[in-house]
């Protein structure tokens, strides 16, 4: 009999978890509220739940700065408080990853600090990517490439060297190359291991190791043109797969001593799918997030042929395929595919429905920011003077501020803080939370059986108790349809389709949905509307 691996077909529900529950009264959400919610999660009908990094930081980056990798923040609770979280976890069946941020650290990392201290060939510095500068005095940083989040990637030291920092400058990032750093991030993964943790989400797991040349890039303001852009001088380098097989090995010495799978999921922004199947080979990473989805517009052209191309290249190698649509760094859903209206209503709105049916059909394992159950827009109209993230601070453009996505949730009441915050009169959210989220509160979507909250839940049943869905068999099959209408099946006889015009359209089978994203009356696809079928076809 084929063993059923777990994270194959896992939902994933992602805690950004200063934003999701405050138990404390301060303002942000902790580790106590994540142990809150966790009920919750279990109701919505997810596998598991990965957490945000909660680690010592300066919060210079939200704790994707990270000062200590064994701890936690005081500003989120102690160790004691996340072993009451696994607790609870496996008490309730819910599997918790954990964020680890191997490219860089924080300039607050006692390494770091040490290697400032030491000076230029010590081999404290070798830990890191220390290098002279260019022209006469070394003014000049020493190429030309730029940050991931705007300006050079090089900042100068005050004797004169400078340090490789593809994020900010109090991110400077790891040389892997360095015997010392593979052997401590192994002992971290332990560390966690050690305390029950059911895998990690890796940051930047196509990074890791740069050119060791360290040359100019050809187009040095194309590398950092937005977010999900990279710099192949120091992406993708091929040492990086050798990482992935030490660690993988890690986990399958835990599984063997217990029997529980461990699950590495990578964030690898490659230029295509076939690159992207190199970090899912049977000896890496488990999953590796598949992003071409999340970027695709909203057109039946478009989504099929992201679809077609990772079944192709990803899925046909036997790995599992890992669909988002949406995360802590990107626009939410139902702002990205169009102007949200009051009350979860609108285009956007009932796009991003039926986008979800659609992921959730799909071959493989979803993930599920927090807030997309509740169809939260994104929080476009942040003042400046409250804008947190270092996009904002290093560019002075909005244009990819991420903010927005991050506004804590709003869980009950009428007026801010919606019951993130409790107990504590007039307490302040660490990113203000407008006065509209009142409709979109989860006691009250939890009351609607027609909210966003209900199709997941329901989509999350149905694909728990039907064979053809999740991991399945790993097929889909294409059907004939009208030019707008996405439809394929999945095993025996279900069928998902998705009317991604404006109007409707005959359903490409006969029969009552099993379940719609929307008013869906029999032989009908109304516009912007996903529905899934049982048929004999």
């Amino acid at each position: 009999m084929k063993r059923h691996h777990w994270w194959r077909d896992a939902v994933i529900y992602q805690v950004y978890v200063r934003s999701f529950l405050d138990s404390t009264g301060d303002g942000v959400g902790d580790l106590a509220g994540v142990r809150a919610g966790l009920p919750y999660l279990k109701k919505l009908g997810v596998d598991g739940v990965w957490l945000s990094p909660f680690y010592p930081s300066p919060q210079h980056d939200h704790g994707y700065d990270v000062a200590n990798y064994r701890d936690v923040d005081p500003l989120f609770g102690d160790l004691a408080e996340f072993d009451l979280l696994m607790a609870d976890a496996r008490r309730l069946g819910l599997r918790i990853l954990l964020d680890i941020v191997p490219n860089h650290c924080s300039s607050e990392h006692p390494w770091f600090r040490a290697a400032l201290a030491a000076g230029a060939g010590s081999e404290e510095r070798a830990r890191f990517h220390f290098a002279e500068g260019r022209g006469p005095d070394g003014a000049e940083p020493p190429n030309n490439w730029h940050a991931m989040f705007g300006g050079p990637a090089w900042t100068r030291t005050d004797d004169g060297q400078w340090y490789l920092h593809m994020f900010t400058p109090e991110q400077p990032d790891w040389n892997w190359r360095h015997p010392e750093i593979p052997a401590e991030f192994e002992e971290v993964l332990r560390f966690w291991l050690d305390r029950g943790v059911d895998g990690f989400r890796i940051d930047v797991a196509a990074g890791l190791f740069k050119h060791p040349e360290l040359p100019d890039s050809d187009d040095p303001e194309a590398d950092a043109r937005t977010r999900d852009s990279v710099n192949p001088l120091a992406w993708n380098q091929p040492e990086v797969h050798d990482v992935w097989r030490r660690w993988r090995a890690v986990c399958e010495e835990y599984t063997a001593r217990d029997g529980r799978e461990r699950l590495l999921v990578g964030e690898v922004s490659v230029p295509t799918a076939r690159e992207h199947a190199a970090y899912v080979r049977p000896d890496e990473l488990h999953q590796a997030f598949f992003f071409d989805l999340l970027g695709a517009p909203w057109d039946a052209d478009a989504f099929r042929k992201v679809i077609s191309e990772a079944m192709r290249d990803i899925a046909g190698t036997g790995s599992t395929l890992t669909w988002v649509l949406n995360n802590h760094d990107q626009v939410r859903t139902v702002t990205r595919y169009g102007e949200p209206a009051p009350g979860g209503s609108g285009l956007g709105a009932a796009r991003a429905r039926a986008a979800a049916l659609l992921m959730l059909a799909l071959p493989g394992a979803a993930y599920i920011y927090q807030g997309e159950e509740l169809g939260l827009p994104e929080v476009v109209d942040l003042p400046d003077d409250v804008l947190t993230d270092p996009v904002f601070h290093r560019t002075g453009s909005r244009a990819r501020v991420r903010d927005g996505c991050r506004v804590p949730l709003p869980w009950s009441g009428q007026a801010s803080p919606f019951g993130f915050t409790t107990g504590v009169e007039g307490v302040r959210t660490w990113l203000p939370q407008p006065d509209y989220f009142a409709e979109y509160a989860t006691e009250r979507a939890l009351a609607d059986t027609r909210s966003f909250w209900h199709l997941y839940r329901d989509g999350l049943q149905l694909r728990a108790s039907m064979p053809q869905l999740g991991d399945g068999d790993g097929t889909l099959r294409w059907l004939d349809t009208e030019p707008d209408v996405l439809a394929f099946t999945r095993g025996d006889g279900l069928v998902c389709a998705v009317n991604f015009g404006t109007a409707p359209t005959t359903a490409p089978v006969p029969g009552t949905p099993l379940l719609a994203s929307g008013p869906c009356p029999a032989g009908e696809l109304p516009g912007s509307t996903a529905a899934w079928w049982l048929a004999d076809l």
